[in-house]
């Protein structure tokens, strides 16, 4: 049943942005690359979209 909860699923989707690549603090030279710096917030803002649109959903 641990399978199927919501925060590891959250968990491995945000993981799967992180491992695009490597966060090295300090690290200045190189392009900021969305996936693999905001993988989190990504997965939050998305998150929250889904949520917000299915509130209203269901509140119609």
């Amino acid at each position: 049943m641990a399978s199927r909860s919501p925060i590891r699923w959250l968990t491995r989707w945000a993981d799967w942005f992180e491992e695009r690549g490597v966060y090295v603090p300090g690290e200045e030279s190189r392009a900021v690359d969305p996936m693999r710096d905001f993988g989190w917030l990504i997965v939050a803002w998305v998150s929250g979209l889904a949520i917000f649109i299915l509130f209203f959903a269901f509140a119609v």
